[in-house]
């Protein structure tokens, strides 16, 4: 049986940022991944944009771990060569009503520790976003993009620089409680870790019971996205949003003018049953058209494509508008540490939930 001090479940961002930074500390770690490949599910099916920290409450892990992981993510990829863009962004409004919740936001990112907001006037938008219809807007300058797939290969790198040892294609099968840790079971091995971190995803609270840990649900809930046809491209410069959904579930469906000059629009927000339903029933162009025509005067569906989908593991269900990550040890099995339901700004943040991660394995507490 193979030993090991600490086995993180999952190569998304939080896991392999994880691993890194456990093994950064001087332990011994492995990565298990039920795909051939990491960060294939929601690490790489999002809009790949780096949270300066306005929409979460203050004191949360949201809050604090975005502003965190944002200043690092910047510069673990500005070491690492992964493509990005420090770009800033507008939150947009029409009317006085619009400008008051503006306002808001504005006190709630500066609370956060968030960096050179303003409101900003008409000449300010139109400078920088001519195509946008907005009275005014939030400018947050210390919000940007990442290329996501770019910086999972990175973060893979990095990790087996310091020592991870990573296992594709190595599905959880079993596991066993110990006095020494838990027994882990693949279809190949069995391995024995002192100490295993839950950073599953969408498949948390699964692997939660199969490690003996407590119960908790993960709520799959899909968005898609829109992109403009290549002509209408350069009507978005960089990152334009709306107010945030008042459900608090999403941030509206925005503009993003990604590393590779595409320009996406999205995502929706609809919570379903199945955790792999990438494609079944999806919204119309139609739907897109509507909601960008909030932001770019005369968008048809004739400017517009179809692009892709991911999911996001939320902590909480539809009647409620918000539950914090989950970065702890469990209560039931204190040889598990979650991070789980990391949903956004899970991608800004997971330098920073790495490093809470390898603090909690560190202080075995």
């Amino acid at each position: 049986m193979e030993q090991i001090d600490v086995a993180v479940i999952g190569a998304g961002v939080t896991g392999l940022a994880s691993a890194r930074a456990i093994a950064r500390r001087g332990h011994s770690v492995v990565v298990l991944e039920r795909h051939p490949r990491p960060g294939q599910d929601t690490s790489t099916h999002n809009s790949g944009v780096i949270h300066a920290g306005l929409y979460h409450p203050p004191g949360s892990l949201k809050s604090r771990l975005c502003v965190e992981g944002r200043r690092l993510l910047y510069d673990f990829c500005a070491t690492h060569g992964v493509p990005h863009a420090h770009s800033g962004k507008l939150v947009v409004a029409h009317d006085d009503s619009e400008i008051q919740q503006l306002e808001m936001l504005n006190r709630r990112g500066t609370e956060n520790g968030v960096e050179g907001l303003e409101i900003v006037d008409r000449a300010f938008i139109a400078a920088r976003e001519p195509a946008v219809n907005a009275t005014a807007a939030l400018w947050s300058p210390e919000s940007g993009i990442v290329n996501a797939e770019e910086l999972v290969r990175a973060l893979l790198r990095s990790g087996a620089d310091a020592g991870v040892i990573f296992l594709p294609a190595t599905k959880l099968a079993g596991a066993d409680r110990t006095a020494d840790g838990v027994v882990l079971a693949t279809e190949r091995e069995s391995i024995l870790a002192r100490v295993v971190v839950n950073a599953a995803g969408l498949y948390a609270d699964d692997v939660s019971r199969m490690l003996g840990g407590e119960t908790f649900t993960i709520h799959p809930c899909r968005g898609e996205y829109a992109e403009f046809v290549p002509a209408k491209r350069s009507l978005v410069n960089g990152l334009v949003y709306p107010l945030p959904h008042a459900s608090g579930h999403g941030l509206g469906v925005h503009l993003v003018k990604t590393t590779g000059g595409q320009v996406w629009l999205g995502p929706t927000i609809k919570y379903q049953e199945r955790k792999d339903d990438y494609e079944n029933d999806r919204e119309p162009l139609e739907s897109f058209a509507i909601a960008v025509s909030n932001l770019i005067d005369g968008v048809t569906v004739d400017d517009l494509r179809l692009s892709g989908s991911g999911i996001r593991a939320k902590l909480h269900p539809a009647s409620e508008s918000f539950a914090d990550f989950m970065i702890r040890r469990d209560r039931q099995n204190a040889a598990v540490i979650h991070a789980a339901g990391i949903d956004s700004p899970g991608l800004t943040s997971c330098l920073a939930v790495g490093d809470l991660v390898a603090s909690i394995v560190g202080s075995g507490s």
